[in-house]
Parts: structure tokens; sequence; C-alpha cells
């Protein structure tokens, strides 16, 4: 099958050789002329803009989006729809917000062109073990775009879960179960870490990975990590969020269900960027105030 890929970051690029090893003929773009130049010399065909892309595509086109969410995805899929034609058929597969892709379906349709939100989990190592892949959309675009979704996909690792805004809206919920995941591992070593015993972490994390109730990929990951880097001190304890798992927590919150896990493992990540806690000096300031306890200064 032939598709456009828009977007050759980590992502987009090791996707796109995985399609090529999987048979199928790949049309590439980038801001980023090297990157395309990347994604060429492996196999693909490159273009220099949107329009080339779209005029080297035989209709009806399939075109997958890696970009960024929010207003890059927008504006690329503005101008796409500027280019394309009734019967083609646009793929986000980036961590959109559910809702962004509903709109974005009912943009489409308007100009009778197929919208297919795919939630994509696998990340650096998507290109060997395959992307689990969660797709939303109508059942006829769905069903044409399938080569691609089975082959970027291991086997038994692809669904079609629902209409419009169902594939994003899951992997925003796999995302925010994975905050909770990555905090209890994060919680759980730190105790083994201040613990009286010197573990050796890299042991442990290597022993849970057989036979363990806690075992996982994450656990795998983790032992790599702790390989290379015993005390992890070439990492900053500094955590960024992208934007679903307080997704997860406003859905949770709309539907009134308790998630105090996730929640609290997003809030996590915010304590993780502050130098200084105002909320902590608060506290030590009232102690000081009604205990008389010791203040540390600056």
């Amino acid at each position: 099958m032939q598709l456009g890929m828009i977007g050759l970051g980590r992502m987009g690029a090791n996707m796109t050789t995985r399609l090529m090893r999987g048979g199928h003929t790949v049309v590439v773009y980038d801001r980023d002329p090297a990157a395309v130049q990347r994604s060429a010399a492996d196999g693909a065909a490159g273009a220099a803009s949107l329009q080339e892309l779209v005029t080297k595509l035989q209709p009806p086109r399939s075109v997958w989006i890696m970009v960024p969410a929010g207003d890059p995805t927008d504006s690329t899929i503005g101008a796409l729809l500027g280019l394309l034609e009734p019967g083609d058929a646009i793929i986000d597969g980036g961590n959109s917000r559910w809702t962004d892709s509903k709109q974005r379906y009912l943009r489409c349709k308007d100009k009778q062109v197929s919208f297919i939100d795919a939630g994509t989990s696998g990340g650096v190592w998507g290109l060997d073990n395959g992307y689990c892949l969660m797709v939303g959309g109508d059942d006829d675009a769905v069903t044409r775009a399938e080569p691609i979704f089975r082959t970027l996909a291991p086997e038994g690792g692809y669904a079609h879960v629902g209409p419009s805004g169902a594939g994003h809206f899951s992997k925003m919920v796999h995302n925010g179960i994975e905050y909770g995941m990555l905090a209890a591992y994060g919680e759980g070593f730190e105790i083994l870490e201040k613990s009286e015993y010197k573990y050796d972490l890299h042991e442990l994390a290597s022993i849970w990975r057989y036979g363990s109730v806690v075992r996982s990929w994450l656990l795998e990951l983790l032992e790599l990590a702790l390989k290379s880097d015993p005390d992890l001190a070439r990492v900053k304890g500094w955590v960024d969020d992208s934007g679903e798992g307080r997704w997860t927590v406003q859905a949770a919150i709309d539907e009134n269900v308790p998630a105090p896990v996730i929640t609290l493992s997003l809030l996590s990540r915010f304590v993780s960027r502050q130098e200084e806690s105002f909320s902590a000096k608060v506290i030590a300031a009232l102690r000081n105030e009604f205990g008389g306890h010791a203040i540390k200064s600056e």
C-alpha cells in the first residue's frame, strides 16, 4: 500500500522504516530537509513540501500525520484539506486530545476526506517490536487503511476501538495508567535506595523481571537504565508531561470516576520541576508561628 508520512521525528522515521520493511511504499515530508534525506536514503520517496507529497500519492490517498499535538496538527490538517480530494484519508497518529480529534473528523467530513485517530504506543522501540495501535474512525475508512495498521502493529497489537475520537481517548487513558505505573516504580526504588540496606538496585530490577507479579516492559527498561547508570547520576529528577495525564484526570472528573493514583502521579511531576516549593515555605512558616518549630534559612 502507498502512504504519505508527515513528521519524521523519533516515531515517524521509525514507522516509515517499518512500513517499508513490510512492503509498503512511503512518501515522506518533514520541515527539516535532513530528516527527509535520511528517510529517502532508507528507501522512501522524499517530498520538499506538502503539495509535492500529495502529488506523489495515487488516489485514494492515505496520509499519516506524526507531528506534535495542538496547533502543529491543526495547521497540517488545514493545509492538507486544501490539497487532498474526496475519498482521501488523513490518519493522526500523534498524541492529540480526543475532543480535538472529534472536531477534526467533522472538519474533514465536510471536505469528504476521511479522518482516523490512531492512538500509537511503542516509542523508540516500535521499529523492531511494533506499535500498539488503538484506532478510531468510520468502518470503511479504517478497513481501507488496515494493511498499514497491521504492518505497524505486532500480532494482536491493533484494534479498531470505535468511532471518531475513540482511538485517542483510549490512548489518553493508556498514558494515564502509565503515569501511575511510573510513579509506583519511582517511589518503590527510592524507598529501596534510602533504606539501611545497600541494595544493588540493578540486581533487584533484573530479578523482578522473572516470575514477579510486578514484572513489565517498564521494569525491563528500568533494568537497562540502571545497568548503564547504577545511581542514575546522569539523570536530573525533572519530569515533563505531554498532556495525556492532565486530560485523563479531567475525564475522570467529568465522569465522576475516582482516580487518585493517576491524579497524584501527575501532581508529582509538577513537584519534580520545582527548584524551591513556595507551598513548603508556607508550611514551614506556619509551623514556626504556631509551634515555634525551627526554620531552615536560605
